[in-house]
């Protein structure tokens, strides 16, 4: 459980910094992206895997490049969904969800015990 808690805060910590790298991307305070953590993960959990099986001949056509189209709109989602983070323009979501996805990656690979 301390361990859920500790990747979330993680999470959280890596939204902000990514809304701070990346031009277009806002987030209010450590609250609006704890929330915004929770969002992701539920579109991550409920609404991704329909969207790719839906889009899979095209992701087969581009050679799974139209995965990051997808991640881009799934973020631009979030932030319209989340009070507090938000996420201007497609180019924007593009680039913040290839930094959120390669420090989720790293994040992921850590085992915090």
């Amino acid at each position: 459980m301390l361990n859920l808690l500790v990747k979330w805060v993680v999470f959280a910590a890596l939204i902000i910094f990514t809304a701070y790298v990346i031009p277009g991307i806002s987030v209010e305070n450590f609250g609006s992206a704890m929330i915004a953590c929770i969002i992701i993960a539920l579109i991550n959990t409920f609404i991704k895997p329909i969207v790719k099986l839906i889009s899979l001949p095209v992701n087969f056509l581009t050679l799974g490049l139209f995965s990051l189209v997808i991640n881009a709109l799934l973020l631009m989602l979030a932030g319209y969904v989340t009070p507090g983070f938000g996420v201007e323009g497609f180019f924007s979501a593009l680039f913040g969800s290839i930094l959120l996805s390669l420090f989720a990656g790293i994040v992921n690979k850590i085992n915090l015990k």
